[in-house]
């Protein structure tokens, strides 16, 4: 094993900043601080060679004293425990989390936050424990992964160890990596936030055109306004996996008219958008063999299809084609575009031995991010409001520039998980539509019951899966109630000053304050709900229990309101 060399070091107000390198070779390496605009500390790191080369790894590392830092926040960890610093990494690239981490305290108080410019590349990133002497042993290590050849290399990293709320240290550390790094957010049409419907948890594969039709005029009445069918449209088989996606043809025994189908479903009032396995070609699907040394990965995990290296050309052409074409002879309103983040490497590059033959990119976040560039490019120029939806963890500033609703990873049935992973995703991506999973729960259940899977969802826009021709006509009340809700207070539900208390308990407490009211979710029986005084106020409960205690202007009272419902204070 090669051991890091010592390359630059540089004083910070926290304590020392270190670059170290493995086989730095003639690189040339620089670290400078900054101070940010904001008051924060930045170290701008710079790698040249005289000649293009892959660079070295290339580690950036800090020691900070374990003072208030008792949890650390990161959209890519489903929970906020500390790890030794033996173990604990996290990876982010383009198509797979983000470079943001926030070490804060029981209080809800940040105090370090630490946020890292580079998006797009292969990025492993440490933060844990160091047992000698208690100290937050901060790592980042660049070109740990195959990379391409380069000879200039420029990026920042952001500090801040000023304490304040950990969701305003979010952020600000988001907006920053937006702004240093030339992330432009795409537009966010308003109908990104509105409720939907989702044919994957209840229908699967088995998808038909009169059946969809019969689900959405019941969705429609209860207010619903934007529909996707998941996979199953292309393929007659049910097996689930991937060996039929690439072909991209309508199977014409589930939809033999899809212009007309999609027309009967907008003319209820419902917007139509269609899933897609991005870099998926089926390995029984004709244009398998038309790819053939195409590929990053072919049948990588046994999932029955090859993912298709966006280096190619003409390997982005025929994916932008295929949206294109689906956009203008259907007229959908919008794509789910699925498995960004399996394009990767599980192995050696191939095209370092092939001399990068026929690829006009070397490295391949960067086609990737090229692959969606153009895609939104192309779509965009069609239809200015399409609607993009991805979902963790291809999430965070690099991905926002391409798509406007980002869901939360599946979750069937984890109602804590959609809860803690949408309010994650509300406070790391601006003004993108968050979405929650797909809903879906047992008819068995009481509509009281029931109820809080919407709650769980309520501050963001909530996608439903469940058989709605089956649903009891009192849950399908209760869908209805809780809709009509949402679209009530859908300013402040999705747009209000978003204000999660305790992620290392899950958030047991959300707040989202508007012009004129604060709407807040209460989803543990054991909290004190603190009302503001001057402004409406609504509580949804979810905790469980039939009543609640409040605190306002500095007294305690009891409200009595039924688990599964919300009271106006």
């Amino acid at each position: 094993m090669v051991s890091m060399v010592l390359a630059v070091a540089t004083a910070f107000s926290f304590g020392q900043v270190k670059v170290e390198c493995e086989k730095q070779g003639d690189w040339k390496v620089e670290l400078v601080r900054e101070v940010a605009p904001d008051g924060a500390e930045v170290a701008k790191i710079t790698l040249d060679s005289a000649e293009a080369k892959v660079p070295p790894k290339t580690t950036l590392s800090l020691l900070v004293p374990q003072v208030g830092a008792d949890y650390v926040w990161s959209v890519n960890q489903g929970e906020c425990g500390l790890r030794a610093d033996w173990g604990g990494w996290s990876t982010t690239e383009v198509a797979q989390g983000m470079p943001v981490f926030v070490y804060f305290d029981g209080n809800d108080t940040s105090h370090f936050a630490v946020a890292a410019e580079e998006c797009v590349r292969h990025l492993r990133c440490g933060g844990g424990i160091r047992e000698e002497g208690s100290f937050l042993n901060v790592r980042i290590v660049y070109f740990d992964a195959v990379e391409a050849p380069l000879t200039h290399y420029e990026t920042r990293v952001r500090f801040d160890p000023r304490p304040k709320y950990f969701g305003d240290a979010v952020r600000e550390s988001v907006s920053w990596v937006e702004k240093t790094g030339g992330y432009v957010p795409c537009k966010v049409p308003e109908a990104a936030f509105d409720p939907l419907y989702s044919s994957w948890y209840n229908f699967h594969q088995d998808v038909h055109d009169r059946d969809i039709e019969a689900e959405l005029a019941i969705a429609a009445k209860l207010g619903m306004k934007t529909f996707i069918v998941d996979d199953g449209w292309q393929t007659e088989d049910n097996n689930r996996g991937y060996a039929f996606c690439g072909d991209w043809q309508i199977a014409k025994s589930r939809f033999p008219d899809m212009a007309a189908h999609v027309k009967r479903v907008q003319d209820m009032g419902i917007k139509y958008m269609m899933w897609y396995s991005v870099p998926f070609i089926g390995i029984k699907s004709a244009n398998y063999e038309k790819f053939k040394g195409k590929y990053v990965t072919e049948n990588d995990r046994g999932l029955g299809a090859g993912t298709l290296d966006p280096r190619f050309p003409e390997v982005r052409r025929f994916i932008v084609d295929t949206y294109v074409k689906a956009l203008r002879d259907w007229n959908i309103d919008g794509f789910k575009l699925d498995f960004i983040d399996t394009i990767q490497f599980r192995g050696p590059d191939p095209a370092v031995a092939e001399n990068y033959a026929g690829r006009d990119i070397k490295s391949l976040p960067l086609a990737v991010d090229t692959l969606m560039t153009e895609v939104k490019a192309a779509l965009t120029a069609i239809k200015p409001d399409i609607l993009v939806e991805f979902r963790q963890q291809y999430v965070g500033p690099a991905i926002r520039k391409y798509g406007n609703m980002l869901r939360v990873g599946d979750c069937p049935g984890n109602m804590s998980r959609n809860r803690f992973a949408m309010a994650n995703l509300r406070l790391a991506s601006g003004g993108t539509a968050v979405h929650s999973d797909m809903l879906e729960w047992n008819f068995g259940e009481t509509p009281e019951r029931a109820a809080l899977y919407v709650i769980n969802s309520m501050f963001g826009a909530v996608q439903y899966s469940v058989m709605l021709r089956n649903a009891p006509k009192d849950h399908l009340a209760m869908l209805e109630k809780w809709i009509k809700f949402s679209q009530d207070h859908r300013e402040t539900l999705l747009k209000g000053r978003f204000m999660p208390h305790h992620p290392e308990l899950q958030y047991p407490v959300i707040e989202a304050e508007g012009e004129n009211e604060v709407v807040i979710g209460l989803y543990d029986d054991g909290r004190v709900v603190d009302v503001p005084s001057k402004k409406k106020t609504f509580v949804m409960n979810a905790s469980g229990k039939d009543s609640f205690v409040i605190r306002r202007d500095g007294r305690l009272s009891e409200v009595a309101c039924r688990s599964g419902d919300w009271t106006e204070l």
